[in-house]
């Protein structure tokens, strides 16, 4: 096991989030949602649509390995999640690589629920210089190799976002 350095302990790391759905479009939802926060402490649950989410588009089913019937066999309750999430990140910002979609399908989830969202999403991409993006893909790829992280699962990807984003920023810092 690698020890961590001075330098390496001093990048802030953001709250990351992601978000699993059922496809891409207007009527996808979430199916599972991943954190990791700044302590690399991590939460990950699946979600049990109500009825009147029905869409699924086989190929998302084939990206994330999640099926419907996991979700109904095994999933929360939207209400269940939509509180825990809250009670995780209340009064904080989380960042998501995906914003455009990520902020629609937790939009569906705390509409459905009638329960106020008491915590903001913002894009990654935001937090970064130039120089960090440009470094963002190969670095991920390397994070994604060297961890042998292969399973597409939202706090799987919510590490590997994590960790990309600390790796990316400590090259800066040493240049």
């Amino acid at each position: 096991m690698r020890l961590i350095t001075e330098q390496e302990n001093r990048i802030m790391l953001p709250a990351i989030i992601d978000i699993e759905a059922s496809g891409f479009g207007r009527y996808s939802y979430p199916i599972e949602v991943g954190i990791v926060m700044p302590d690399k402490k991590s939460f990950c649950n699946i979600i049990c649509p109500p009825d009147e989410w029905t869409y699924w588009d086989k190929s998302a089913e084939a990206v994330h390995g999640i099926t419907r019937e996991l979700l109904l066999d095994k999933g929360k309750s939207p209400n269940e999640v939509a509180d825990k999430l809250n009670q995780l990140l209340q009064g904080t910002k989380i960042y998501t690589d995906a914003w455009s979609h990520d902020i629609s399908w937790i939009g569906k989830l705390y509409d459905l629920t009638d329960i106020p969202q008491l915590f903001s999403l913002d894009s990654l991409r935001g937090l970064m210089t130039e120089q960090q993006a440009a470094l963002w893909h190969p670095t991920k790829e390397q994070v994604i190799a060297e961890l042998h992280l292969v399973r597409h699962r939202a706090s799987t990807d919510a590490f590997i976002l994590q960790e990309t984003f600390r790796r990316t920023a400590q090259i800066c810092a040493e240049d």
